[in-house]
């Protein structure tokens, strides 16, 4: 490594050039070997050679290229996009290598974040603050110039979209993305920065979006249950709040759970006492 170069990742796995100058390459395999990744460079070395691409000339990450069966069948890879056309990564430890890869684009990265932005629903009178962020295996962490610390955990992105806001007097590239704090209160966090690191950012967030999808039919009383919920309103209100019984409302909440619609913070039990409590019970009301 060079000086002031850190080495962030080395894995074996395969990989090969698919888009070379505009034109796709259908006729081409992958190709074994090693895959250094470093916070300047990515260094690919394989049978027929060593090959460097610097991180900074790399434009876009993510999606399918899929021009043969030889690709199609591999299920986990990177499309790394280049000035001189697209390079497909399929390393072994893939989860570990993603991580890494996102954090050598990301980490160094000065941002600009509102948050909360808003919270409860209810827009919040904060201001936009310097920030630096931490690519973590399950979360985006990020720490403010104010102090403030922020969790976006991958699996809790209800949404994610970008846009423009001026900031500053200047129109800038921003991310907006919904999630919730520790005590599930959900809020909005927007992140503004180059249009090179929003770019990055939005697709590891769209793939926590992803993770949090959900394809089931929801009725109109889950809705207004989850509705309520995002409002602020409490699980044990909510029988009342909206006029419902409670053991439907119960068997609501565990059909949500079971679709990974909620969480489960902690179970009410339903008790009833049995013939030792009674005896326990009635000796405590004699010595009374």
């Amino acid at each position: 490594m060079k000086p002031g170069e850190q080495k962030l990742g080395d894995t074996r796995g395969r990989f090969l050039q698919v888009v070379k100058n505009g034109r796709e390459m259908h006729d081409v395999d992958w190709t074994s070997g090693r895959i250094l990744l470093s916070n300047r460079r990515l260094i690919l070395a394989g049978t027929g050679g060593k090959r460097t691409i610097q991180l900074s000339k790399i434009q876009e990450f993510g999606g399918r290229y899929d021009v043969n069966q030889r690709i199609a069948t591999v299920s986990d890879y990177f499309s790394v996009h280049i000035p001189s056309g697209v390079v497909l990564l399929a390393p072994v430890d893939y989860d570990e290598f993603e991580t890494d890869f996102f954090g050598a684009l990301l980490n160094t990265e000065q941002f600009l974040a509102r948050h909360p932005a808003v919270a409860g629903g209810v827009v919040q009178n904060t201001e936009w603050e310097k920030s630096r962020l931490k690519v973590e295996t399950e979360a985006v962490s990020m720490a403010t110039v104010g102090g403030k610390f922020v969790e976006i955990r991958l699996d809790d992105i209800g949404d994610v979209k970008t846009g423009e806001r001026t900031i500053v007097d200047e129109h800038r590239s921003v991310i907006e993305v919904e999630h919730s704090d520790d005590e599930g209160t959900s809020l909005q966090t927007y992140i503004s920065g180059s249009d090179r690191a929003i770019s990055f950012l939005y697709t590891l967030l769209r793939e926590g979006e992803e993770l949090s999808e959900t394809s089931i039919d929801l009725s109109e009383t889950d809705k207004q249950v989850l509705t309520a919920l995002y409002s602020g309103v409490s699980p044990f209100d909510i029988p009342s709040f909206l006029g419902l019984d409670v053991d439907e409302v119960e068997e609501l909440f565990q059909r949500l759970i079971d679709h990974n619609v909620v969480e489960e913070i902690r179970v009410r039990h339903e008790v009833q006492l049995n013939a030792r409590g009674r005896s326990i019970a009635s000796d405590a009301i004699n010595e009374q």
